[in-house]
């Protein structure tokens, strides 16, 4: 497998490419994920060239331009910022910034990964509260949950640790664990399912005419036991 640098060659070889990775690197044998990423710093460098207008002042010259892409390339390998879908969560915050400036990797790499909100779950404060509610143990089989990927982080961070740790601490706990989820809907891992609720009433009703026939059929078991032996 060539390394990061290798695959940067040839950078500015065809302008009218944008200057993008030539297309001969893009055809070396490093695997389609990683041909991929490539072409995904490439375009991603020519986007933020056209919404930053001081790009120049971080990438002054083809040398630089060509070393940003290998660190910014290593750096999204680092981090597991794998899918075009992720940069895309990053440019669209990018555009929301006032700025001119390029921001640096660790910041883009950040804004990749999308708050719950984009992703159409609870917030994290609005989700804390969610799972501390259900967890005390007077909701159980009660709890209204509004994801699946709610309840999988309140059972990954423990009910009863939900119940017993400090405000503070809990909220620590189900913000990682939240992350974790979030994490695992965008790489489409599976989530535990909540279970379903349990029936508000029982769906029979007892009254005192069932209990004696029920006390009377075990009445009648046991004397036909007792004259069968």
């Amino acid at each position: 497998m060539k390394q990061v640098s290798v695959v940067t060659q040839g950078l500015w070889a065809n302008p009218k490419a944008g200057e993008f990775i030539g297309a001969d690197e893009r055809q070396a044998p490093a695997g389609e994920g990683r041909r991929q990423m490539a072409q995904a710093i490439n375009d991603l460098f020519k986007e933020l060239r056209l919404i930053r207008s001081a790009w120049r002042q971080a990438w002054p010259d083809k040398e630089t331009y060509q070393a940003a892409k290998v660190q910014w390339m290593q750096a999204f390998l680092d981090e597991g910022i794998c899918s075009q879908g992720q940069i895309e969560f990053g440019m669209i915050r990018a555009r929301k910034q006032v700025s001119d400036f390029i921001p640096s990797p660790g910041q883009f790499i950040e804004w990749c990964k999308p708050t719950p909100e984009m992703l159409g779950l609870p917030p994290l404060a609005a989700a804390h509260r969610e799972a501390c509610r259900n967890a005390h143990p007077g909701m159980a089989g009660q709890g209204n949950w509004s994801h699946d990927a709610v309840w999988h982080a309140a059972k990954e961070c423990g009910f009863e640790n939900l119940n017993q740790l400090d405000s503070t601490l809990s909220l620590k706990l189900f913000e990682r664990n939240y992350t974790i989820t979030v994490r695992r809907l965008l790489d489409g891992l599976p989530l535990q399912k909540m279970p379903q609720a349990l029936p508000s009433r029982a769906s029979g009703r007892i009254t005192p005419e069932v209990g004696r026939k029920a006390l009377e059929q075990l009445r009648a078991s046991r004397l036909g036991g007792h004259a069968n032996a």
